[in-house]
């Protein structure tokens, strides 16, 4: 369609609109608007389509363009006409257009809502899913200007931009006439094309991070010519690895004839590389890291890790050297590890990538690690090198990461490339800061339901240089929105080992009931003693005595795992000397095969001064011998099966029953196929440590079986969304932000069936009197004063007041005991049953999202910090639990003797509010103080609500990488 062009724009440029994204492959691009300065690089582009893909989109033959054709597609007025270009190292690769129409097809201007889309992608980059990330951009920016509507002809024959279109999710109508399919689509975001978009960001961002680890060849630049030396350290660190793929060393002081240093290929650049080069160690100073980016650029390496320091942390010139580096490297497609990095670790046989700083490579296995600081990561590959071999089994890490500043490559991008890494059971991860606690939590929540994330989260602030909001909830806050979305949250290095090690291992708990066995009481009561204070439920510790033999041991354990009124089994030895005392070996052996009988359920061992043990427990896991010797009758070799295999379950009730000395032996479970775990028992040297990694796999195990059944966001027929809606445009359209009224309160609360108790001011004994005739006796006294509000315990809250006399009294009582009536700004107020009183609140956090917070009014929720939290919308099982999840949930549910109270309803409530702030956005913060939780009923007593223009909603827009 042809339509003139204006010969001046009518907006500035929207710099707003520029964005670098993660293609289908994993390389990156930039997106951005098109300008009357584009017009070399379009017709450098339109050279390089082939012929079909000219006619594809001007469905005739059409070689060149002409100068009005380059007039037209680089001057727009960035509202009635927009074009966007794809492009990598400056040079376009993909265009994309809109034009404004009206009814009849002609071009038009607001108010008309509908607009005509073209593409064109260069041949070379077809299949990439470039088209796919253009039309995100171009439909966000469609919406922006009032365009609801695409439209977009397109010959039957280009069904590779048929696909495009069709497979957006957007709600379309698609027909056929003289020879054209003409396709429509709406551009508000539906649950498909939220879930489409999704699902290509996480493929996307997995490939980009793979790309990384999995490299065909590496360059190590930096590499100094004398031993040691960070680049000559790397390359040692490779070589000693035995990295499978091509190894360059490059050093631009080389003399010309040096060919190979430590019997790798020496080169003076980059581009002196006879072949591709995926990935590049980075080992220069920070100053010269400009030039070797490029270099690599042209060069098409893939990725980066820039080990040098001196960016960010060093202050504002390193925050923009740092911010230079990333949008240089992205504009060559590359992706970043660091700066500051310690370096990225892949343990495959395949690979064996060891493109850090640690001098020994980790045992292969089945943990991922991610770390933001050196330091960090240097601890957790420590703690698992010597735990994981030496002292409890020979689980390893299949890859490592640690991102440094983390300019680009963030945790976010890990977890998409954890997410269905089938090397990976088990995600580690140390994180200083959440950049984007909205994705991250929606990231967890997804890789949770298919395997364990345990996380150590700091206090820190986000990476300097990111152009990221902060969130301003809390730290608990935070700590808490992440154990909703399923994250395992611990608080030390430690309690991430030993977590990662028990669920790296053994299968998950169908439960919390706990059996306790071994050779000291004192150890075994100790360990119950920790069982009931992580809100385990421990059967009482069974003591074999210090006479205990390996059989013993095997035949205890193995009853214990066969009662199916145990979930996990807990054994605790010290050791023994004398003559038969039990070995290390022999009790390893014991402990392995009995659980290889019922391989269903947890085994962990306490162990106290027994490193022997521990290692044979590491040397049973691995040899794995027949155990026909140490239980007659029961079949060796047996492969536990997967670790969902279901459990029956006994009354949890049912009393915990001491083992007999003798057992039968246990009957082996059918043969299934190999479990891709060996089956290793972790050892702990103390049993809080041990019974605290098995609570968190009880409640990640609990988290895991209720994400499979997700709760539902109920409806409520007296919902008056609509209604909402006009009233919250009426009263922002007073300012830009405001807490409203009382009265405008409690209109808009009652839109969502949230009533108020009309509270009246009383400035006078005689208003007072009015107010208590207008709500009805018996009526409560209170004020409202700012050092009063909420304080009962301060004594500014009269209540039960059943008629004038006693009203008047009051009244005379305040102001007496806190001043005039100007100071206390008393109200009147009806009274309500009597119940506990509660406190709901709702925010939008700029970087976390909608959140709910819950908790008792008072001390409990201002002194102690009392409240739960859940992320919006809240469904029927969030509101469950989140009443329940506070530590004074017990006074709802007759605490010592007093009456339940109506805790359906309070829930009722909260999903009300909930779905207020979710269908509001403007709805920026709601509290509900006091509400009284009756017998019957909630009655809310106070309540404010703030409106403001709803902040921007990053994951409702299109795919971007953080801006610099």
């Amino acid at each position: 369609m042809q339509t003139p062009a204006d010969p001046q724009d009518r907006h500035e440029y929207p710099s707003h609109w520029e964005a670098d994204v993660v293609l289908r492959d994993g390389g990156t691009a930039r997106i951005r608007p098109i300008t009357v300065d584009d017009a070399e690089r379009l017709v450098s582009f339109y050279e390089q389509v082939s012929d079909e893909s000219k006619y594809y989109r001007f469905f005739a033959p059409y070689p060149r363009l002409s100068a009005k054709d380059v007039h037209r597609f680089t001057h727009h007025d960035f509202v009635d006409r927009v074009g966007l270009a794809a492009t990598i190292g400056g040079e376009f690769i993909a265009t994309v257009r809109y034009d404004r129409i009206g009814p009849d097809g002609t071009s038009a201007s607001a108010p008309a809502d509908e607009a005509e889309v073209a593409f064109l992608v260069q041949d070379a980059h077809q299949g990439r899913g470039v088209a796919s990330a253009l039309l995100e951009h171009i439909a966000a920016v469609a919406r922006e200007r009032g365009i609801r509507r695409f439209a977009a002809e397109v010959l039957p024959a280009n069904t590779k931009m048929i696909k495009v279109f069709m497979d957006a999710g957007y709600t379309q109508k698609r027909s056929f006439e003289d020879g054209v399919v003409r396709l429509e689509f709406d551009l508000e975001p539906t649950d498909r094309s939220l879930a489409v978009q999704r699902a290509r960001e996480q493929r996307a961002e997995a490939r980009s991070v793979r790309r990384l680890l999995a490299p065909g060849s590496v360059a190590v630049i930096g590499v100094g010519r004398a031993p040691g030396g960070v680049g000559r350290s790397v390359l040692g660190n490779l070589r000693e690895a035995g990295f499978t793929g091509r190894l360059h060393a490059v050093n631009q002081a080389f003399p010309d004839d040096l060919k190979e240093i430590d019997g790798v290929p020496a080169h003076r650049s980059v581009g002196d590389i006879d072949g591709p080069v995926d990935l590049a160690v980075v080992a220069v100073p920070a100053g010269h890291v400009p030039e070797v980016v490029t270099e690599c650029g042209e060069h098409g390496v893939q990725g980066l890790v820039v080990l040098a320091a001196g960016y960010a942390e060093s202050g504002p010139d390193g925050r923009e050297r740092q911010r230079a580096l990333v949008r240089r490297a992205r504009t060559y497609g590359m992706r970043i590890i660091g700066p500051n990095a310690f370096g990225i670790i892949n343990t495959a046989d395949g690979v064996r990538l060891n493109a850090s700083l640690a001098p020994e490579m980790p045992r292969p296995g089945r943990i991922g690690l991610f770390a933001q600081s050196g330091a960090i990561g240097i601890a957790l590959l420590s703690r698992l090198h010597r735990r994981g071999g030496g002292v409890t089994g020979t689980t390893g890490v299949s890859t490592f990461v640690s991102s440094g500043n983390r300019a680009d490559v963030s945790g976010n991008d890990v977890l998409q490339y954890w997410y269905d890494d089938p090397e990976t059971d088990v995600v580690l991860m140390y994180l200083e800061s959440i950049g984007n606690p909205r994705k991250f939590t929606r990231l967890a929540r997804r890789t949770g339901a298919a395997k364990p994330l345990v996380v150590v989260q700091g206090a820190g602030q986000a990476p300097p240089g990111h152009a990221v909001r902060a969130t301003r909830l809390p730290h608990a806050t935070v700590s808490a929105l992440l154990r909703q979305a399923g994250v395992i949250r611990v608080d030390t290095i430690t309690e991430l080992v030993d977590a990662g090690l028990l669920l790296a291992r053994q299968p998950l708990p169908a439960g919390p009931r706990v059996a306790i066995l071994g050779n000291s009481e004192s150890l075994g009561l100790l360990t119950y003693d920790r069982c009931l204070a992580e809100g385990l439920r421990p059967a009482r510790p069974l003591d074999l005595t210090t006479r205990a033999s390996a059989a013993d041991f095997h035949r205890a354990l193995s009853q214990a795992l066969a009662d199916q009124s145990c979930d996990a089994v807990v054994v605790t030895a010290i050791p023994t000397i004398g003559e038969g005392a039990v070995g290390d070996a022999e009790l390893a052996e014991a402990l392995r095969s009995a659980a290889e009988e019922v391989p269903g359920k947890p085994v962990l061992v306490v162990h106290v001064e027994l490193g022997g043990l521990a290692e044979a427990l590491s040397a049973a896991g691995r040899t794995a011998p027949a155990v026909s010797a140490m239980a007659p009758g029961a079949a060796g070799g047996v492969h536990p099966p997967p670790l969902s295999a279901s459990l029956e379950r006994r009354d949890p009730h049912r009393p915990a029953e001491r083992l007999p000395t003798e057992v039968k032996a246990v009957a082996p479970p059918p043969k299934s196929p190999a479990h891709p775990y060996s089956r290793l028992i972790p050892a702990y040297p103390a049993a809080e440590r041990a019974v605290r990694a098995l609570a968190e796999a009880v409640k990640y195990a609990q988290w895991q079986r209720e994400a499979a059944e997700p709760g539902k966001v109920p409806e409520y027929d007296d919902i008056d969304e609509r209604g909402a809606a006009e009233l919250i445009g009426a009263l922002l359209e007073r300012g830009e932000g405001l807490t409203i009224g009382v009265e405008e309160t409690c209109r808009l609360l009652g839109r969502y069936g949230i009533h108020v108790h009309r509270a009246l001011p009383a400035p006078t004994p005689g208003a007072a009197v009015d107010a208590a005739r207008a709500v009805g006796y018996p009526v409560a006294l209170k004020a409202t004063a700012p050092h009063l509000r909420h304080r009962a315990d301060l004594g500014g809250v009269r209540l039960d007041l059943a008629d004038e006399e006693q009203l008047r009294r009051a009244y005379a009582e305040l102001s007496e005991l806190f001043g005039p009536p100007e100071e206390l700004r008393p109200v009147v107020q009806r009274m309500a049953p009597r119940g506990v009183d509660t406190v709901v609140r709702a925010v939008i956090d700029p970087a976390a999202g909608a959140v709910v917070s819950f908790g008792l009014a008072g001390a409990a929720s201002q002194l102690l910090g009392d409240m739960a939290h859940r992320l919006v919308p809240v469904t029927d099982r969030d509101a469950t639990s989140l009443v329940r999840s506070i530590r004074t949930a017990p006074l709802l549910f007759g605490w010592r003797g007093s009456a339940p109270v109506d805790t359906p309803a309070l829930e009722e409530l909260l999903l009300r509010v909930s779905r207020l702030v979710d269908d509001h956005p403007e709805v920026v913060a709601v509290t509900l103080e006091p509400v009284v939780v009756a017998r019957q009923g909630v009655s809310v007593l106070g309540a404010t609500v703030r409106l403001a223009p709803p902040p921007v909603r990053d994951d409702l827009g299109p795919r971007t990488l953080p801006a610099y």
